[in-house]
């Protein structure tokens, strides 16, 4: 079973059919949606102020989500697939999103509805972006928004929907 750790009274929330594993870390302030899958090394640590998730959201090995204590929240839409070994740190995400392996979201940036964040990019804090695809460091778009690329963000959530059912108990 995963590390769920209650911290200063207030203790994660998950959802219903969601698969954690065995080493997954959620700490404190962490409210997750349903259908998520948070996989294996990744650590959500909501000490010092709210991580919040949506339905369908898939949080790949190694990611570390967290905030900045009373400068920034995290929160992250519907149909999010967070990268291998990526950065979520008090970053608002919408619904749609591919955040690619290794990528860093800074605090307070702002990722739209169908983006994706290349691997690799770093999105410095306060950062707005529009919709599209971000490449770099810092993350500069290199491509407008598309329906092919809401549809590539979107097919791979669920591609997460099947894999995370092969590990539920």
């Amino acid at each position: 079973m995963a590390i769920i750790k209650e911290l200063n009274g207030t203790a994660p929330v998950v959802g219903q059919r969601c698969f954690l594993a065995e080493n997954a870390a959620l700490i404190g302030d962490v409210t997750i949606g349903d259908d998520c899958s948070i996989w294996y090394g990744t650590v959500l640590r909501g000490d010092v102020n709210p991580i919040v998730i949506g339905d369908r959201v898939n949080i790949q090995d190694g990611a570390v989500v967290h905030t900045l204590y009373k400068r920034s929240v995290v929160e992250i839409g519907n149909d999010v697939s967070v990268g291998h070994n990526a950065v979520i740190h008090g970053a608002k995400v919408g619904n749609n999103v591919l955040v690619g392996m290794g990528a860093i979201l800074m605090d307070n940036a702002v990722v739209p509805d169908n983006t994706i964040i290349a691997a690799g990019a770093v999105v410095l804090s306060n950062q707005v972006l529009e919709p599209g695809v971000y490449a770099g460091i810092p993350a500069k778009k290199v491509k407008d928004a598309s329906e092919a690329v809401a549809e590539a963000a979107h097919k791979n959530a669920q591609g997460y929907l099947l894999y995370k059912d092969w590990y539920k108990d």
